[in-house]
């Protein structure tokens, strides 16, 4: 069954895949590495629209066939659907956005993916 209904590709998902597609060096000021550098490797991030009856495995096992890529993590979030009213020549319209559900995937190092492959 898909669960997955569209990838987002929006500035933010866009600006979270970026930054954690990057490897990081800090110094811990606390703890076993106290005052080391450690290296954070690059895990990327890519975020989906699911339907809201898809659990994490579900996600992770279809994102795993459809792209070919290890998947470490899976976040999910439910948005609710939000009330809007709009004044227009017919008068009063009042309607309600869809509830949707959103998941991001974390990816092992070195693994990524590219939704615009097969524009042509």
């Amino acid at each position: 069954m898909a669960f997955i209904i569209k990838p987002l590709v929006t500035e933010k998902m866009t600006k979270i895949t970026d930054k954690s597609s990057v490897d990081r060096t800090y110094t811990p000021k606390a703890g076993k590495n106290k005052g080391q550098q450690v290296t954070k490797k690059a895990t990327p991030k890519y975020g989906f629209i699911v339907k809201p009856e898809a659990s994490k495995i579900d996600i992770q096992k279809e994102i795993e066939a459809l792209y070919n890529v290890t998947v470490i993590g899976v976040n999910t979030m439910r948005y609710s659907g939000k009330r809007s009213a709009r004044y227009t020549k017919a008068g009063l319209v009042k309607g309600q956005r869809n509830a949707y559900k959103k998941a991001i995937v974390t990816l092992k190092e070195g693994d990524t993916i590219d939704f615009y492959s097969n524009i042509q």
